[in-house]
């Protein structure tokens, strides 16, 4: 199955966090693609430090559901503490789409709720597939990313080669 991943961290070492999530979805699939890095304000919550984020494509046989619980179980491996929602974090994954499902359930909803609403998930979500159809919406994220308004851009601060030398160095 093909999954398109967001992942973002904003505490510790952010790039270092983010090589390791990484590394260790290599274990859960095969990452087809990598993002750049962008360095982004937080949302929801502004008084926290700014994230680092990134988006990846990964393959692999795992159900969505499936996936989940094993995205949640490493984000807690790698020292996601979380105090509240939108509060600073380690490592926070996310699965943006799986392939055209669509799931509304009380655990998991696909593809991710506000991915259309945010820059943050949509720029480096074009790097990686800009073809790629919301199921729901019915357009490419390369639409939906025109389609907001630019106000506070991303920068990206790490590009998709740096990035895996990043995680080769993690050994």
């Amino acid at each position: 199955m093909r999954y398109l991943l967001g992942l973002g961290s904003n505490l510790g070492d952010r790039l270092e966090n983010l090589a390791r999530a990484v590394a260790a979805l290599r274990e859960v699939g095969e990452v087809q693609s990598l993002s750049g890095v962008y360095e982004t304000n937080p949302v929801g919550f502004a008084d926290q430090p700014r994230f680092y984020n990134m988006a990846l494509l990964l393959e692999s046989d795992l159900e969505p559901d499936t996936l989940m619980l094993l995205l949640a179980d490493l984000q807690q491996a790698l020292g996601k503490a979380t105090p509240f929602p939108n509060g600073p974090r380690v490592i926070d994954i996310d699965i943006l789409l799986a392939e055209d499902m669509v799931i509304d359930s009380s655990e998991l909803t696909l593809p991710h709720p506000r991915m259309h609403e945010r820059l943050f998930v949509l720029q480096p979500l074009a790097e990686v597939d800009p073809l790629a159809i919301h199921p729901v919406l019915g357009v490419t994220v390369e639409h939906l990313l025109g389609a907001l308004d630019p106000g506070d851009p991303a920068e990206r601060v790490v590009s998709p080669g740096q990035f895996q030398l990043a995680i080769d160095a993690l050994g």
